[in-house]
């Protein structure tokens, strides 16, 4: 299976940025006071605006690279893991529940995974013309579109934990809570909450806004692989709930369940954990 390392990514990240600006506009242009809502069997909501950027993204990656195989939450029926080498790890509308309610805070999660790391990172907003990208070891950007246009690219990094009297912010979920989350956040210092939808979280990490995500609650590897890409590029890291390395494509089996994670602003923060 092929492996796709840094540079390569590199060359893919324009390419792959308008890809993913073209997914969200096809979300954009579905009426949702009139759309059809459909369950899946876990109980989450699916779109036609799940659907049709998904077919977006599919066909767009078979032009780019055909080779490399895909992962995406509206396919994992066609799905093989484990996945050795390079995969492109896909959520074509994260945050359906936020999109449903008529809210702007949904996004285009894209992440290209080598050897069970993400390596490259996309969470496009497209309500919010906003989109956080990178690679790791390369760096982080934030750039703003309008329609197809993509705007100039502007570095990003995550900050130093906050100093002594000054609060932790961070950022939570509007749509799912846990009380490991609510008591893990209590114990920062002076903690202040940021409610953010969907993988918009991460980009808040990763613009040095927030000082911390954590999700103490289960999640599937497409909602987090695009925002750990781009956390670490940013400066930050992603972890499990114990301070370990998070893993994707490897295990199938349990449906491509994490069963928890805390994004970390500064990456040092995760020794004193």
């Amino acid at each position: 299976m092929r492996n796709i390392d840094s540079d390569a990514a590199d060359r893919l990240m324009e390419p792959l940025t308008a890809l993913v600006v073209q997914a969200g506009e096809a979300i954009m242009r579905v009426n949702r006071a009139a759309m059809r809502v459909d369950g899946k069997q876990d109980g989450s909501p699916v779109t036609e605006a799940d659907l049709a950027a998904d077919q977006i993204i599919a066909d767009g990656l078979a032009r780019l690279a055909g080779d490399v195989p895909t992962l995406s939450e509206e396919r994992t029926h066609l799905a093989s893991p484990p996945f050795r080498g390079s995969f492109f790890l896909i959520d074509p509308l994260d945050g359906t529940k936020e999109f449903v309610a008529g809210r702007d805070e949904f996004t285009v999660n894209l992440a290209l995974v080598t050897e069970g790391v993400p390596l490259l990172g996309i969470v496009s907003a497209p309500a919010l013309g906003l989109l956080w990208r990178g690679i790791v070891g390369r760096g982080a950007e934030r750039v703003r579109f309008d329609g197809a246009t993509i705007g100039t690219a502007e570095p990003i990094r995550t900050r130093k934990l906050p100093g002594p009297g000054e609060p932790w912010v961070a950022a939570v979920s509007r749509s799912h809570g846990d009380a490991k989350s609510e008591a893990f956040i209590d114990a920062r210092p002076n903690a202040v909450r940021k409610t953010c939808g969907s993988a918009v979280k991460f980009g808040r990490i990763a613009e040095g806004s927030a000082d911390i995500y954590p999700r103490f609650g289960p999640t599937c590897e497409w909602d987090v692989g695009a925002g750990c890409a781009v956390v670490t590029a940013a400066g930050g890291k992603v972890t499990d709930d114990r301070g370990g390395e998070l893993r994707f494509g490897e295990r199938g089996d349990t449906g491509f369940i994490i069963p928890a994670f805390i994004a970390w602003g500064d990456s040092e923060a995760v020794a004193s954990y």
